[in-house]
């Protein structure tokens, strides 16, 4: 009995449990915060809405291309992207057709950043269909990997190892639905996921890589750029930080020449984009993560609760990754309750992947933080 008494103490006090150390007080107010917010989440509405009306959210069972639908029947941004992969594959020019293509589906090309970059639809159009399958199921393995590898090395990661790597095959698991293939979403999560995987602070080179491809695919992917160039600066580390800078400034050099080839086109009587900062509050948040995830599967009010869950998880575990983890899936929870409409919603994407491995960690960090809520820790 003594020893087991020692071990809990010694698990109390271990220097990656940050909730183990805090005051009562300050967990008092987290702990309401969090209870709070789990309530709001079970009853914050999560919906998909296209225009202001209520539309449907595609399935995200089964392997179908696209789950044995006709084009028809495919979401309406799916099957646009479809078109634009078939006439690069007959070897048109993105720009000489894209601008068309837009418009003909009276989709928005002002301002130019609603016309995506073509890094995705060049890949797909020159790899194929089988050849994309096998990418994805590769990044999914190397997410894996990479976060066995960051588990076991991270200070208190290895006891959460078995459970985190699993966490990440399940919040990965939707990359291989070849319906969302066309998505940019979709990749730049699980490529945002690995770069995160493989960071290690005075080891950044291949996460820098890796981070610049998702980049390249969706300019959503820029707050995590900016978060890891300033956490490289906290820790003083002046040439990471550089790095992550330059590669933000060759991204913007990218985006200008890209939208001065869309401004070229703009008539007139093209119409304007519907604003993005709609202030959808929690709901815009849970949304994004739920129906963008596997969470999806479950009713909402089990859902909504557990991106809370996740992002406690990640904030009770302290050490290099569980700070960096902190920061981005709070900063981009913000960025969604500010920005983003309702058909927005698979913009969570780009987190949600390792956002799961959170869990993990929620075991540690919950009861921690009741303990010292009591005054116990």
């Amino acid at each position: 009995m003594g020893s087991d008494n020692a071990g809990l103490d010694q698990l109390k006090a271990a220097p990656w449990d940050r909730f183990a150390g805090w005051d009562r007080w300050p967990a008092r107010i987290l702990l309401l915060v969090v209870a709070a917010l789990l309530v709001l989440a079970a009853i914050a509405p999560l919906s998909a809405t296209l225009d202001g009306k209520p539309s449907e959210v595609p399935s995200l069972i089964g392997d179908g291309a696209p789950n044995g639908q006709t084009e028809s029947e495919r979401d309406e941004d799916l099957a646009f992207y479809d078109r634009v992969i078939e006439r690069i594959g007959h070897g048109e020019n993105y720009y000489d057709f894209i601008v068309e293509e837009q418009r003909a589906r009276d989709y928005p090309v002002r301002p130019g950043l609603a016309v995506r970059l073509p890094t995705l639809a060049w890949i797909h159009a020159s790899l194929g269909e089988p050849a994309m399958i096998a990418l994805a199921v590769a990044l999914l393995f190397a997410c894996i990997w990479a976060w066995w590898k960051r588990l076991g090395e991270e200070p208190g990661g290895a006891r959460f190892r078995l459970l985190g790597t699993a966490l990440m095959a399940m919040g990965g698991s939707l990359g291989l639905n070849r319906s969302f293939f066309v998505l940019h979403e979709l990749w730049a999560g699980m490529l945002i996921a690995l770069a995160f995987g493989l960071h290690r602070p005075g080891r950044w080179g291949a996460a820098l890589f890796v981070a610049a491809l998702a980049l390249a695919l969706r300019e959503l992917v820029l707050p995590f750029v900016l978060l890891m160039a300033a956490m490289a600066a906290w820790r003083k580390d002046w040439r990471e930080a550089t790095a992550w800078i330059m590669m933000v400034a060759v991204f913007a050099a990218i985006m200008a020449w890209h939208l001065s080839l869309i401004a070229v086109q703009e008539v007139p009587s093209d119409p304007v984009g519907p604003d993005w900062l709609v202030l959808r509050g929690l709901s815009g948040w849970l949304g994004n993560i739920v129906l963008s995830s596997n969470l999806r599967l479950l009713p909402h009010e089990l859902a909504s609760p557990v991106v809370i869950l996740m992002a406690l998880g990640w904030a009770g575990w302290k050490s290099s990754a569980g700070t960096t983890g902190t920061f981005l899936y709070l900063g981009y929870g913000l960025a969604f309750m500010l920005a983003g409409r309702a058909n927005n919603f698979y913009w969570g994407a780009v987190v949600a992947p390792a956002m799961f491995i959170g869990l993990a960690f929620l075991p540690m960090a919950l009861p921690s933080l009741v303990r010292a809520a009591r005054g116990k820790a």
